[in-house]
């Protein structure tokens, strides 16, 4: 990774920080997107070298859009790793609603933006909850259904996987060299957990007891993710007890992942939620 620039979102905690250790220790310069720049400073002195630390809340559009005006240099890889859970009805301050906000709207814009930037790939952090997602076109912001915050939550998680083979579809119809990749960091013991709003213990919690990973180990996926040779659009998770912990390798995703004409009408909404349209899309001729 030396000499190559690698935008993060979400590094100062859990996974991502994993990461950008992991890419800091292999020569790479960060740019570190934080919602907290005193964190995202430690974070940098920590690592040492020439990293950038830069405000970007992705709750907020205008946040992601003054961040992109602020982020002219050229972008190897960036890496959409920032997400939120919520056990209640919460809303960005467009109105969005806060989990499909957070974790797909506000990097939809961000990637959109700094596309024409971008030389290598655009890896979005997943995960296999997409598979519980029903996402619904017509209410994507819950505003007529009853609220269940897993749901939103593996709603949101779909519609990253489904970003990402729109997006792949548009770089390789354009002749690009960019790819775009997802990453499912497995079962991982991390602050996105902590819902102080949950009122019952799920599942998840006793699974997370008793086969948690650390997030150094759920940041490999995402590592193979940023530098492995795979094919386009591929999906790397863990490679034991059914992608839930330990190493990485490319894994299957739903069948509602793969749906094109579902990621074709998903893109086509997000361009009209975010008002931003189609992004330039960086061609071989261009790099």
């Amino acid at each position: 990774m030396s000499g190559r620039t690698v935008l993060i979102t979400g590094p100062t905690s859990g996974i991502g920080r994993a990461t950008a250790i992991a890419l800091a220790a292999a020569g790479a310069r960060l740019v570190l997107a934080v919602r907290d720049t005193d964190k995202g400073a430690a974070l940098a002195e920590e690592l040492g070298g020439k990293h950038v630390v830069r405000a970007l809340d992705l709750s907020d559009l205008a946040s992601v859009r003054r961040f992109a005006q602020g982020t002219p240099e050229p972008i190897d890889t960036l890496v959409n790793n920032a997400g939120v859970a919520s056990s209640t009805l919460q809303r960005t301050s467009d109105g969005f609603e806060l989990q499909l906000g957070t974790n797909h709207l506000g990097h939809f814009l961000l990637t959109s933006l700094l596309l024409p930037q971008i030389k290598a790939r655009v890896v979005t952090v997943a995960s296999q909850a997409e598979r519980a997602s029903r996402l619904d076109l017509e209410d994507l912001n819950w505003q007529c259904r009853e609220f269940r915050g897993g749901r939103a939550y593996a709603d949101s998680k779909l519609a990253n996987l489904l970003f990402t083979a729109e997006l792949d579809r548009r770089l390789r119809t354009a002749g690009s060299p960019v790819q775009a990749m997802a990453a499912h960091p497995g079962l991982v013991v991390t602050a996105i957990y902590d819902d102080p709003q949950r009122r019952r213990r799920s599942v998840w919690d006793r699974l997370l007891s008793l086969a948690g990973q650390q997030p150094d180990q759920g940041a490999l996926p995402v590592l193979l993710a940023i530098t492995g040779d795979l094919p386009d659009a591929a999906f790397t998770g863990p490679r034991h007890l059914m992608h839930m912990r330990g190493g990485a390798q490319a894994i299957a995703r739903s069948t509602r992942a793969k749906d094109p004409e579902l990621a074709r009408r998903l893109w086509t909404a997000s361009e009209q939620l975010t008002g931003h349209g189609a992004a330039p899309v960086p061609t071989a001729t261009a790099q």
